[in-house]
């Protein structure tokens, strides 16, 4: 039974900081997922805003850490060399609207974040694409956008690289408390550990319920989106949000990290983390988004999803249990939750070294070495990458111009990509116009000769999902 100082459950953006954040301390960590990679859950599908803190109840978690996490956020996103851009964001009202804007300006005033009230004129020179309907905006220079699903795999490899393990398809199925510690059950075996931190997300409730700590109701929104061919992307200059609603920011128009657009969220209660996109959902969408941003450009999809949060209450739980020493509870982490994940992470640090004796590592790995990409490389580079390995010659995904090369990188990473869709969040295969039509098979050959399993094996993500599941026989024919 292996047996470490601390262990994480759930693979999402705040797990994998709070286990990166650890063994950069000097804490042995094990993270445990219960998918077949990080960032398959509410990390890998919400809008990858860095939020400047403004909409925040202030005196709540979510507004400390929301303020925290921004100001760490920028240098995080450096270190790991995670796509970002600080593109700040704008708040449109239509006439008649400018009592909300003030009132988001009060609260950003009580978070001490920067914002102001500005006339459509100036708006306009920030995103020159705004409704004709909006006449004042409230104008966020902090704010931004990262890759949420890269930021929160480079958290993981970097946790690895400083000693941690990750062990996914490992789902939490029983906890005890033996002579003062915890033991874990998984279906990869039992776990050992002084310290539990609960970051299980949809699941952190039932991960509670297993260990007796407190118990508590959990709340399901399906948040749907629209995402844009990256010949859109020269349209949006920053995100573009409406007045805010008891359900939440609303739909908003925003760049992302990797050059597409996404039109979204939708707010939906749902019964559990069901992300089956609906059809009516997606028209709210299209009845929303225009009354923001004056280009919609509906006819440029590439692709609709859907993520759900999990909400507890109205604000974040971060606490150690009452009744469970030692056993932490991160629940409710919904926006702006990627932001505030390194706040989080930070603070959860604080606590866990009153239990044991935690000191940042003079040894530590703190910037992860770039990625190199084909679409980044002048043509005398990539000349020199051919001559030197000739999988740099070969292109896989011809909509993302990714080779054979970054595939085979992905696959051997320190938090290895043995599913189709973990190639894909890491090296963008599969995610551009034609979604994989062409290079799904191509890159299913690739993780099967470097994993050595057979075809029939590789999965598109989790448990069951064998793409290849029969063989056809061939037969000549005269």
């Amino acid at each position: 039974m292996k047996e470490t100082d601390v262990i994480v459950i759930g693979g999402g953006v705040v797990g994998c900081a709070t286990a990166d954040a650890l063994a950069r301390r000097g804490a042995s960590v094990v993270l445990l997922e219960k998918g077949d990679d990080v960032a398959v859950g509410a990390s890998r599908a919400n809008s990858g805003i860095v939020h400047a803190g403004y909409d925040c109840e202030p005196g709540t978690l979510k507004a400390r850490f929301n303020r925290r996490g921004n100001e760490m956020m920028w240098r995080l996103v450096r270190e790991l060399n995670v796509p970002h851009r600080k593109c700040g964001s704008l708040v449109a009202a239509p006439e008649g609207g400018e009592e909300g804007l003030r009132q988001l300006l009060d609260r950003a005033k009580k978070n001490g974040v920067r914002a102001e009230i500005i006339s459509r004129e100036r708006a306009l020179d920030i995103e020159p694409n705004l409704a004709d309907k909006v006449s004042s905006c409230l104008y966020a220079p902090d704010a931004g956008i990262v890759s949420p699903y890269k930021l929160t795999i480079k958290l993981a490899e970097r946790a690895v690289l400083n000693g941690a393990e990750v062990v996914t398809e490992a789902e939490v199925t029983a906890i005890a408390c033996v002579d003062g510690k915890y033991v874990l059950s998984t279906q990869k075996g039992d776990f050992k550990c002084r310290v539990v931190v609960n970051c299980a997300g949809a699941g952190a409730a039932g991960i509670n319920a297993a260990a007796g700590a407190e118990t508590f109701e959990t709340e399901f929104r399906r948040g749907d989106y629209f995402v844009l061919d990256t010949t859109e992307g020269c349209n949006v200059s920053t995100v573009v949000f409406p007045l805010p609603t008891a359900a939440g920011k609303g739909i908003l128009v925003a760049p992302t990290a990797d050059g597409n657009v996404i039109y979204g969220p939708t707010s939906v209660p749902v019964a559990g983390a069901d992300t089956a996109v609906a059809s009516d959902a997606l028209d709210e969408i299209r009845r929303a988004v225009p009354l923001t941003y004056a280009r919609p450009a509906f006819n440029k999809c590439i692709r609709v999803y859907a993520g759900v949060r999990a909400i507890v209450g109205h604000d974040f739980t971060v606490e150690e249990s009452r009744l469970r020493k030692n056993f932490f509870t991160v629940a409710g982490i919904c926006s702006p939750g990627l932001t505030a994940a390194p706040a989080i992470a930070e603070y959860l640090v604080g606590l866990i070294g009153e239990k044991m004796p935690l000191a940042e590592r003079s040894d530590a790995v703190t910037v992860l070495p770039h990625a190199p990409r084909l679409t980044e490389l002048s043509d005398d580079e990539i000349n020199a990458f051919v001559a030197h390995n000739p999988a740099w010659g070969r292109i896989v995904c011809r909509c993302e111009k990714v080779t054979e090369a970054e595939i085979v990188a992905a696959v051997h990473s320190p938090v290895p990509a043995v599913t189709v869709d973990a190639v894909k969040r890491r090296v963008r295969a599969g995610m551009g116009r034609c979604q994989g039509g062409f290079c799904a098979p191509r890159v299913m050959e690739i993780i099967a000769r470097e994993t050595g399993v057979p075809l029939s094996a590789v999965r598109k993500g989790g448990a069951g999902s064998e793409i290849a599941v029969i063989k056809v026989g061939e037969a000549d024919y005269d």
